[in-house]
């Protein structure tokens, strides 16, 4: 057994199929300068050839994983298209003679380890998609296309040291019972469209074998807790036999109560709303019975692209999304990049802490052209629908004020334009830092709403990069402080009759639910996952008990004594839920 990274959750269990590991080897060739047009036409035709190439897989998985997550191949396209790449190409070419294939190939490498050294876990991903876009180009100008397909007739675990978009695209996902790739992450674009096909996927086990994997190995891939285990006994396989089962038959009997208002027996009403990156994503939502969105991550509009989404386009993705929710509210959060999420075409400044730094709100109110492009196309998307719109990293009352002001400034020209628009659409904001919960009573005054950013408000609280394994252990999502910051926000909503919910992973904790009922939270926003595993605790749980639990949980001085509280809680639950 070996412990990596569980990157899409599920259990598979079958036989290995290895990808064999395959480099480029050839001469470094020296042409003559009389042939050094041929070189460069030849390198043009490979680039045609590998742009229709990956223009056709894109049309082919769309219908999968749909259009938003088949634009990972729009940036395949702009490394083709990027003029840094190509002119490092040509100038090799012309001042060393180079072959176009040797030329290319350097300049990969090049790339490759330029991308590998910085110290950002999504940049190094990005290697592996110049990694893709350089192969597909090789093949092109040496007319190799000789690869090792898995079987075609029986299911199997994919095993491989990386794994390209293009090459998951190739391959029928209806016989690929899980994957193992040894390097990279969860924020790789073959992890994302691994979750969107349902495919249990664990990556990051390099150097932790104690030998290789090899085809026709029996593997059991646990998706959820990063778990893979080779050639298992019996009982291990036993084990996991029934646990898949168990899953299968839990997953079947939640679906059940999909369509049951979220109300506990003694009358507390608790919306459960799904947090979504794609209008894709909707689907399982509502069939999971989500109450709307809670949190529309709109910065992946803007990602794995060649320029900034226009206002057409960003509308058009809203609403399709109001379309398919009807008469259910929507929360479109504007535009959170910075930190961990880059846009390649907006380089922003480089930063000793990007998470304290220039992202978010800053950006949007640095960048008002940008901003009211979104703030246009939201409330386009307004007029089909129940739709409010939610400002990120808010941490003091003038962002609002000048937030507002542009949300304003939208409307005006929208009306100039006779476009219709909800005049009143519900504004809020996002509390994540813990300035505005020391405000939260006169930030209240201005807004609708709040949400409750857990994972922002947990690390920024308590001092703690979530990311970093070397403080793990002082992330307490449940430290006395954070408990209390929590507090405070909800008492200020209510205070100033505004609705207030939680969007953070804490919001989708089951543990978590008696603080929110004892709280008086009005919504939870979750991944689409947790929706029915909360909506079946919430069936049976009673808010009187969570007020009682959180006077217990606020006397309390230390996380490990509010999980002892809640697990107390927790286990008293399940045999509740048994007997039901």
């Amino acid at each position: 057994m070996v412990k990596g990274i569980g990157a899409s959750s599920g259990i598979a269990m079958g036989k290995a199929f290895v990808v064999p590991t395959w480099e480029w080897d050839f001469p470094e060739k020296i042409i003559d300068v009389s042939d050094l047009a041929y070189e460069f036409e030849r390198l043009y035709d490979g680039i045609r050839h590998s742009k229709s190439e990956i223009e056709n897989i894109k049309q082919e998985v769309s219908d999968v994983i749909g259009e938003e997550e088949s634009s990972i191949f729009d940036a395949h396209l702009a490394i083709l298209d990027d003029p840094i790449f190509m002119n490092e190409i040509q100038v090799i070419m012309q001042k060393q003679y180079k072959a176009a294939e040797v030329a290319v190939k350097e300049v990969i490498d090049k790339f490759i380890n330029m991308f590998d050294m910085l110290d950002d876990n999504y940049m190094k991903e990005r290697a592996l998609d110049i990694r893709d876009v350089g192969n597909r180009l090789l093949k092109n100008l040496l007319h190799d296309f000789e690869q090792t397909l898995p079987p075609q007739d029986s299911p199997y675990i994919l095993v491989t040291k990386e794994l390209t978009p293009s090459q998951l695209a190739h391959l029928d996902v209806s016989n690929i019972l899980g994957i193992v790739i040894m390097v990279g992450g969860p924020t790789s674009h073959s992890a994302i469209m691994a979750r969107t096909m349902g495919v249990p996927l664990v990556v990051g086990i390099e150097g932790k074998l104690p030998q290789p994997i090899q085809t026709g190995d029996f593997l059991i891939v646990d998706g959820e807790n990063g778990m893979v285990h080779v050639n298992p006994g019996q009982e291990v396989i036993g084990q996991y036999t029934r646990r898949q089962r168990h899953f299968l038959q839990s997953r079947e009997q939640l679906q059940k109560i999909a369509g049951e208002k979220p109300i506990t027996p003694d009358g507390k009403c608790l919306w459960l709303e799904a947090n979504i990156c794609s209008v894709k994503e909707l689907d399982a939502a509502l069939k999971n019975g989500a109450s709307g969105v809670g949190l529309f991550r709109t910065e992946f509009l803007y990602m794995d692209r060649k320029s900034l989404p226009d206002e057409e386009e960003q509308y058009e993705v809203y609403r399709q999304a109001v379309g398919k929710l009807g008469d259910k509210p929507i929360i479109i959060r504007t535009l959170d990049i910075g930190a961990d999420k880059q846009l390649d075409y907006m380089p922003l400044p480089e930063e000793d802490n990007p998470f304290l730094g220039y992202r978010a709100i800053r950006i949007s109110l640095d960048r008002k052209d940008l901003f009211k492009t979104q703030l246009r196309a939201v409330l386009r998307a307004s007029a089909h629908g129940n739709v409010k719109i939610i400002f990120p990293m808010i941490s003091s009352l003038d962002e609002i004020l000048e937030a507002k002001q542009l949300l304003e400034e939208a409307k005006r020209e929208l009306a100039a334009r006779g476009v219709p628009y909800k005049p009143d659409i519900p504004v809020g904001i996002m509390i994540e830092v813990p300035a505005a919960v020391a405000i939260a009573d006169l930030l209240a005054k201005e807004v609708q709403f709040f949400s409750i950013g857990t994972n922002d408000l947990i690390q920024f609280s308590l001092a703690v990069d979530r990311m970093n394994e070397n403080i793990a252990q002082y992330y307490d999502p449940y430290h006395p402080a954070v408990i209390r910051l929590l507090k405070q926000t909800v008492d200020a909503a209510k205070a100033n009759g505004i609705t207030v919910g939680v969007c953070g992973e804490l919001a989708g904790d089951v543990k978590a639910l008696p603080i929110w009922l004892g709280l008086g939270v009005d919504e939870l926003s979750m991944s689409v996952h947790s929706l029915l595993h909360v909506k079946e605790r919430l069936l049976l749980a009673r808010q009187s008990e969570g007020r009682e639990l959180l006077e217990r949980v606020l006397r309390c001085g230390t996380g490990n004594k509010i999980i002892e509280i809640l697990n107390e809680y927790d286990h008293k639950m399940r045999g509740t839920s048994m007997k039901n």
